[in-house]
Parts: structure tokens; sequence; C-alpha cells
């Protein structure tokens, strides 16, 4: 799979046609005739090469997951995301759990989901499921009926299986599905949930306006994703060392060109959403990426890994490179919500 931070394709010359004899128009009618034929073929073979691209990068993100949820599950649980802590302090082992389901609440209290009986959201799409951890929770707090999707045929399976476990086999339900291409009517749902998938992405723009399309009138959409710095009003991209330090990662865990909150908000913007808010918690997040490595290192985390396969030891080593980019202020990790009009 190619993983580039920013893949551009120029786009094709435009024709500057000057005055000429009427004994130079077939012939300069045919020059552009041949060059329209040119940019047809030129434009087909781009939308089959990123059409394969983006089949590559589906799959890689399946197999990923395929192979490391079992993993992640022996170890730190159902909750496949970021924990929520108090800036600038040292998480232990035991206070992951804690931390991921602070990350739920801090994620529906920022976006001003209600718990009242009447306004509560009865209906929701878990974007980017992992094992239905973030699924199972919201059907249980809100009493609502909860869908998911995610690549990985493992983890829809296992999803399922921990919802008959607890009980939960009439409330949520689990599917392999695209983000991009949800298998769902529009206006479908009264809360879009989407924790930690918009980076695996490679449309932003597809991908919040597909959020938006199965969202009801007045649901709201919570987005909680990583993402890259904000550039300056001077720069037109990332400084090299950043752009070679993403790719390292996005290499890893299987994630096309990143983006700025910035950009999420002006997605938004773009379709018409509304009550658009956005936050940086990356100071919240902090002691989650050292906290996983400690995890690795005992003895249950390393005997995991080792009988795992290849994508998910990649993934472990390239864990001290998140933390870099943390601490350079380069990769940020932000919450974005907005509503649907009504």
């Amino acid at each position: 799979m190619t993983t580039l931070l920013h893949s551009y394709i120029p786009p094709s010359a435009s024709l500057r046609l000057r005055r000429r004899s009427s004994a130079h128009l077939r012939p300069l009618r045919v020059q552009v005739g041949r060059m329209g034929n040119r940019v047809v073929r030129a434009q087909a073979a781009t939308d089959a090469t990123e059409a394969a691209t983006s089949e590559g990068l589906k799959k890689g993100i399946a197999e990923f997951y395929d192979e490391s949820s079992g993993v992640w599950e022996s170890v730190w649980g159902d909750h496949m995301h970021h924990g929520f802590y108090e800036p600038d302090t040292t998480a232990s082992l035991s206070d992951h759990r804690p931390a991921q389901i602070r990350m739920i609440e801090e994620s529906l209290s920022f976006a001003g989901v209600s718990d009242d009986p009447i306004k509560k959201p009865k209906t929701i799409v878990d974007v980017g499921c992992g094992i239905g951890g973030s699924s199972r929770y919201l059907a249980k707090k809100y009493g609502a009926q909860c869908q998911g999707v995610t690549l990985s045929p493992v983890q829809a399976q296992r999803a399922q299986e921990l919802a008959a476990a607890e009980g939960l086999a009439d409330k949520v339900s689990f599917q392999v599905a695209d983000a991009l291409q949800q298998p769902f009517p529009d206006g479908e749902f009264d809360l879009v949930w989407s924790m930690e998938s918009g980076e695996h992405m490679p449309d932003k723009r597809k991908f919040v306006s597909e959020l938006a399309r199965v969202a009801a009138p007045g649901a709201t959409i919570i987005i909680v994703t990583w993402c890259h710095r904000d550039l300056s009003p001077s720069e037109d991209s990332l400084k090299p060392d950043e752009i070679a330090l993403l790719n390292k990662i996005c290499d890893a865990y299987y994630l096309p060109a990143w983006c700025s909150a910035s950009d999420y908000v002006n997605i938004a913007k773009s379709l018409s959403l509304e009550n658009i808010k956005t936050a940086d918690w990356s100071d919240n997040v902090a002691p989650f990426w050292p906290a996983v490595i400690r995890s690795a290192l005992t003895w249950q985390g390393f005997t995991s890994l080792l009988r795992s396969g290849w994508k998910t030891i990649k993934g472990a080593l390239v864990m001290p490179l998140m933390i870099e980019g943390y601490k350079k202020n380069l990769i940020k990790f932000a919450i974005i919500t907005c509503t649907k009009p009504n």
C-alpha cells in the first residue's frame, strides 16, 4: 500500500487557442480532439489508480484490525481508543478503563447530547465501531438502538458476540461496511458517532458528507480523530521533517492523508452543518501512549504481540513516534461536533 501525506495530481493544462485563419481551423480541431482523448484517458487511468489505492487501503485496514483487535482486547479491553486524562499526569495500567469511559462522556458533554428522556438519542450509528465498546456503552446509557460498521470481519463478529454476552443483542448490531458508503437510508440516526476512525478515511469530505447524510434532521454528529496541526497563514504545507514523521505512522497504521481540525470545520461549514465546535484534547490524551507502551512491555502484552503477527508488531514499534508527534505539537487529538439542520 502506498501511504502519502498529500497526493497531488496536477490539473490538465488549459488550451490557449489563438485567432487563426480558416485554413488552420480543421487541423486545430483534430489536435484539440486528440488532446481531449488523451486527457480523458489520463483521467480514467488516474481514477483507476485511485480506486485501486482505496481498495488496497481498505484491505490493509481490515487485515490490520483482524490481526490486532484480539491483542488489544486481551490487554486493554473492548474500548479501542484513547483515554481522557488530566494533563501532565502519569497513567497507570489500572487507569485506562476509567479514562476511556471518560473520553466517551467528555465527548458527549462537549457535543451537548441530552440525557433528557424526551431529547436523548434513540437511534445511533457507530462509524468505525471496533469491537463495539462505544456502541454497547451508548446503547445502555440511552436505551437506544445502535448500529456499528467496521471494515474488519473479525471485529464485527467479536462485537456481536460481546453484545450477546451482555444481553444487548436486541439493542445493537454490527456489520462489515465502508464508512464512505454506509448501508443506511438518509436521515436514519439521532446521534452519529465516530471515535477515532476519521484518520483512516482517504476522502475526508466524503466521510463528513456521509455522516451528515445518515444523520436525522437535528441530529448530533461527533467526530473524534487524529489530526495534524493547523498551518500558519504563511505555510502551504507541513515541514518536510513533519511529513516524514507522519508518513512513518501512516505506513504502520494504514492511514491516508492527514488533515487539520480546521479542515474538518471548513468541510462541515461547506455542508451547511450547524453549531460547529472543535477542541484540541492533545494534552488530555498525552499519558495514553506511554501507558500503551508500558502495557506492551508486560509479559501478557509481550506474548500477545508475539502471537499476533507482523502488522501488529509493526504498529507497536511505531508507538514512540506518536509520542514524538504529540511532543512536537505536530499531532493533534481533536474533537469536532456539529448538528444537522432541522
